[in-house]
């Protein structure tokens, strides 16, 4: 397993343009379109920054037509916004409440803001500093001021910043109430297809956010631990002092998680292996009295695979839930892996079209209800969401994916070291918790000491 460590410092400089606000190139309706109870939650009311880091090629064989002009990623991508906004129009608005602060998109094509700029460091000079967590966020996704709110500000901040390589970097910050990470996906492969020449989307947006909203009546069908506090417990995560630090998964890494298992269990996947791995390590670093009540709570998407209500392709809305699996924290550090294992491979299980609407109909009969915060580790598995995938004529990128994880929150990104593919984690956590959490991981990979590729940040 890969471990990260502090990386020598490296200091370069970024000249950015005014920012600008990137409208639709040809008039677009102007309507109001209300948000999925799935898209109005109140714990998707905050931003999430991503990150793509492309090579200099642009002496590409199959390069299209549309890439002669200039072949520059900032007047390429600019042009390509501009006319994905026509189809993705909402995007382009901005947020209001209704009657029991219900969101409300008005579509009054505002537009996004957009931030050219040029830093002099080259791709090779970044190394590994790409992965997160990129202590160089500020320098690639510049935070204009009146942006950070999630009503009445733009719904995407975009920088895109030459390197002096000829290489780039895409940073773009979302509204996560307006979409997911596969709705991300969809719109920037939209950005690029009209980049290349395109002169539609190859697979068109669609809204259609009633097939995730309450039903009327509204039932709550389902048990929902990710939103349900627990009576005993007082779990509270230390929020001085905190660090983040990336940590790779590859088959030799997995199989060693995989041998803690006790013989005869039943099978389990990467997903799931990984996520009672994490949350073990992470309960045991946190030091936690034994009757503390702590969940995992894990991403599952209601596209395809019969767990959603039958989404068309083009929906790029929010369509996932967290259902969450519960113990207490002396009796998941005294199991085996396989007792964590087992339950979340249940809680993942619980995913259904039913599960869903049953989300959807309790953010209207309790008031929105938050995510459970004490106690509770937010996994988001982004491998299947596409995000490397995206190519402006460039290749794709050398990363693509989350910049950082949240004190709650982490991420499973698709990534391939100098060896082999594997997963990226990176994780947030108070100083000492982090020491006791990588070796707790560093045993349950059996790996003999730590390879410094990755970068330590202090929040």
């Amino acid at each position: 397993m890969a471990i990260s460590s502090s990386l020598p410092c490296l200091a370069f400089h970024v000249k950015r343009c005014k920012p600008e606000l990137v409208v639709p190139s040809k008039p677009t309706p102007y309507e109001v379109k209300y948000l999925s109870d799935i898209d109005d939650q109140e714990g998707l009311r905050f931003q999430v920054p991503l990150l793509w880091f492309y090579k200099n090629n642009n002496n590409r064989n199959n390069a299209t037509p549309s890439m002669e002009l200039g072949k520059d990623p900032v007047k390429v991508i600019r042009e390509g916004l501009g006319e994905a906004l026509v189809y993705y129009y909402p995007l382009a608005g901005r947020l209001m409440e209704g009657y029991n602060r219900k969101l409300i998109v008005e579509c009054n094509g505002k537009g996004v803001l957009f931030i050219e700029a040029d830093a002099d460091i080259s791709l090779d000079q970044l190394g590994d500093r790409i992965q997160p967590p990129c202590s160089f966020l500020d320098e690639f996704l510049c935070n204009v001021s009146g942006s950070e709110g999630i009503l009445g500000s733009p719904l995407f901040l975009i920088q895109v910043t030459r390197l002096a390589c000829g290489g780039f970097v895409l940073a773009l910050r979302f509204n996560h109430t307006i979409c997911d990470a596969f709705g991300v996906f969809q719109f920037l492969k939209t950005i690029a297809e009209m980049a290349n020449g395109a002169e539609e989307p190859s697979i068109p947006p669609v809204w259609q956010r009633e097939l995730l909203s309450a039903r009327n009546p509204p039932r709550v069908t389902c048990i929902h631990h990710e939103f349900q506090q627990a009576m005993t417990g007082k779990v509270n995560l230390d929020q001085t002092n905190l660090v983040q630090r990336s940590f790779f998964f590859g088959p030799k890494q997995m199989m060693a998680i995989r041998a803690h298992l006790p013989p005869k269990l039943g099978s389990f996947s990467r997903y799931e292996l990984l996520t009672a791995c994490l949350w073990r390590c992470r309960t045991l670093a946190l030091k936690l009295d034994p009757q503390d009540v702590v969940r995992v709570s894990c991403l599952v998407t209601a596209r395809g695979r019969n767990r959603g209500p039958n989404l068309p392709l083009g929906y790029y809305g929010n369509a996932f839930a967290y259902p969450a699996a519960v113990s207490k924290a002396g009796v998941l550090c005294k199991n085996s892996l396989g007792y964590a294992a087992e339950l979340v491979k249940k809680a993942k299980a619980e995913m259904s079209q039913e599960y869903i609407r049953s989300v959807a109909d309790l953010m209207v009969i309790k008031g929105r209800p938050p995510y459970i915060e004490k106690g509770n580790f937010l996994v988001s598995d982004m491998t299947n969401a596409r995000l490397g995938d995206v190519d402006f004529g460039w290749g794709l990128p050398e990363y693509a994916g989350p910049a950082m994880a949240f004190p709650r929150i982490s991420f499973y990104v698709k990534y391939r070291n100098k060896r082999e593919d594997g997963i990226l984690v990176p994780i947030c956590l108070p100083f000492l918790a982090m020491e006791r959490f990588q070796k707790e991981l560093m045993a349950m990979t059996q790996e003999e000491k730590p390879k410094a590729i990755k970068i330590t940040s202090t929040l």
